[in-house]
């Protein structure tokens, strides 16, 4: 593969440079084998890098690919496709009215709709709909995964809330802590939270309190992926819409509402997820912020 790439970098669920979660965007990548992929999503270094294809399903406005900065291949519906469709909508690349309009998506096997929210003509937010959640395996003995997050068992609160892993998309494990400042207690082992998370059938840890700093956030977050080479994200869409459900299955929030789960704070990076329950609809929505685009020379 030969030539040079233009990208793009865009700051997801911010509205604000400098925080979010920073995504590498590439478009107009069907040249690019996966291969080749894989080696630029490592090249950024990013957390995750979105590839923008033209889509090969019916019905399917755009196929969306993901990489870790490890090269691992991810399909879940989070600030990776929410930052990739903010950008379409900024460039002019999606047909849209005073109010934005509405679009279906392919990652994967899957085509998830996608709407996007104008005031006046002018960009307010991206709404990505997840997969109906499932509720996977819980955690009854909490003292290896504390071992391996660097807490202690008791920094965990279990007395209302399981240690559950939940999939909205993709599995993670949710696990209740104390207060903010167990959750910023930990200092995961990779090699060993990697491990207890594939005995769980999960992918990564999603560590949460209820005691949120910003007004009218009802969680603060921290995730680790150690098992797709993620050490930590600063905005994870793929944990909020679970979480979001854990919380609404154990009376913590009701259905049908919009909830607010911060995270990032700790990175210096601080990012608000919204997302809304209605059934078994989940829907996370966010704003971003293009800052940065250049050209990579892949050869």
């Amino acid at each position: 593969m030969s030539g040079w790439i233009p990208f793009y970098l865009v700051d997801v669920f911010a509205r604000e440079p400098l925080a979010g979660n920073p995504l590498a965007v590439v478009p107009d990548a069907a040249r690019l084998d996966t291969a080749t992929m894989a080696s630029v999503a490592r090249e950024f270094n990013q957390s995750e890098t979105t590839f923008l294809l033209p889509a090969t399903r019916d019905g399917a406005d755009w196929r969306l690919r993901s990489f870790t900065a490890a090269g691992t291949e991810v399909f879940g519906a989070g600030h990776n496709s929410l930052g990739a469709w903010w950008w379409l909508a900024e460039a002019g690349r999606l047909p849209l009215g005073e109010s934005g309009g509405s679009f279906v998506q392919e990652i994967g096997d899957r085509l998830l709709p996608v709407d996007v929210t104008c005031e006046g003509g002018r960009l307010v937010s991206v709404g990505l709909t997840q997969t109906a959640p499932v509720f996977g395996r819980i955690c009854d003995a909490p003292a290896a995964l504390a071992a391996a997050l660097g807490v202690e068992a008791a920094d965990f609160a279990t007395g209302r809330l399981p240690i559950q892993v939940v999939s909205t998309g993709a599995a993670h494990m949710l696990a209740p802590m104390r207060d903010r400042a167990a959750i910023a207690r930990a200092r995961p082992d990779s090699a060993r939270l990697a491990a207890v998370l594939r005995a769980h059938g999960a992918q990564g840890c999603y560590l949460f309190s209820l005691d949120p700093l910003a007004p009218g956030a009802v969680a603060h977050a921290r995730f680790f992926n150690p098992v797709e080479g993620i050490p930590e994200d600063a905005a994870t869409g793929s944990a909020a819409g679970p979480l979001a459900c854990h919380l609404a299955a154990h009376g913590v929030v009701e259905d049908g509402s919009t909830v607010a789960i911060e995270q990032g704070y700790e990175m210096g990076r601080p990012s608000v997820i919204e997302v809304r329950i209605a059934g078994r609809n989940v829907r996370v929505s966010g704003a971003g912020v293009v800052v940065a685009e250049g050209r990579l020379r892949t050869v």
